[in-house]
């Protein structure tokens, strides 16, 4: 693990990527006194892009489908 001061890690900030990228932890400090970390990412899996209109088309909105509930329905969701 190095220490590395604040002004000398923006000289070498590239420098330092590599570094953590390779596995290497870089503690940044500010006069002395550490205040950050710089490490490597985990493996973690990305998330795919959602895409837009993947179900144009394939769905139907019923022409009624903003209609009263039925009396019955509405007792049920009201626990009558």
């Amino acid at each position: 693990m190095h220490i590395v001061n604040i002004h000398a890690a923006k000289t070498h900030l590239s420098r330092l990527v590599d570094a953590a990228a390779a596995g290497e932890e870089i503690l940044i400090a500010r006069a002395g006194k550490p205040i950050a970390r710089l490490v490597p990412l985990q493996d973690t899996p990305v998330q795919p892009r959602r895409r837009l209109g993947v179900l144009a088309g394939k769905l139907t909105v019923p022409p009624n489908f903003d209609a009263p509930l039925p009396d019955d329905v509405l007792d049920s969701f009201e626990g009558h």
